[in-house]
């Protein structure tokens, strides 16, 4: 597998198991990365599953266009505080840090996917945080960031739960953090992840109930991209 071009036709919908994945080596000796998608070498556009071992740290790095993490399980730290499990973290274009995890953690990041423009930093407890009732009946929502076309949310489900069609503009990725998410073209335990084009539709439930990480607008308007 050529490790730097991974998933990277946006006009076509992808569903990837992040739990069949292979742990791939990263340049710490103590973290190692399952690849979703990945445009370039080790400065890439990239969406990964990350694992700290205890012990694990990074040296302070810049991040040009910007950094996006949640963190799964366990405890992810910087010269900025300590990050517990569900934690949201946002930090911007032209951003440093030094990450480091005492005791290890398990974390969902996206890499050099942030508009330049977008300068502010995030940080969200989202088992701290108000949700929001959704648009239909047993729909949770807590947004998380919002530049632009870009929104990005955690979205709980009720078991039993079913949304209307409908079609995202710049395209929807999805992340599912707890449960089974599911829509018409198949069904999507946790830790599967889903990217759908731009002007993609479906119509999607939970029958067992689910938690859900949700950016969408963010992907390339492709000329060719259809409703999958």
């Amino acid at each position: 597998m050529n490790i730097t071009q991974i998933n990277t036709d946006f006009s076509r919908r992808c569903v990837v198991d992040s739990n069949a994945l292979a742990w791939h080596a990263s340049p710490s000796p103590l973290v190692y990365r399952r690849l979703l998608e990945r445009d370039g070498g080790e400065a890439a556009r990239a969406t990964s599953i990350v694992r700290y071992a205890a012990g694990a740290s990074f040296e302070s790095h810049l991040h040009e266009l910007g950094e996006e993490i949640l963190v799964l399980d366990g405890t992810l730290s910087d010269e900025t505080g300590d990050y517990g499990q569900g934690t949201y973290l946002k930090n911007p274009p032209g951003s440093r840090h030094a990450p480091f995890s005492r005791d290890g953690c398990l974390l969902f990041v996206k890499l050099r996917q942030t508009d330049p423009a977008d300068t502010g930093r995030r940080v969200v407890d989202t088992r701290r945080s108000a949700w929001f009732q959704g648009l239909v009946e047993g729909l949770t929502v807590l947004p998380l960031a919002e530049f632009g076309t870009q929104h990005t949310a955690m979205v709980r489900w009720a078991p039993g739960t079913f949304f209307n069609p409908h079609r995202h503009y710049g395209g929807e990725e999805i992340f599912v953090v707890e449960g089974v998410f599911s829509d018409e073209y198949g069904s999507y335990p946790q830790g599967s992840w889903i990217r759908s084009p731009h002007l993609s539709q479906h119509q999607p439930f939970s029958r067992e109930g689910c938690l859900i990480l949700v950016k969408t607008g963010h992907l390339p308007v492709v000329c060719g991209s259809r409703a999958a």
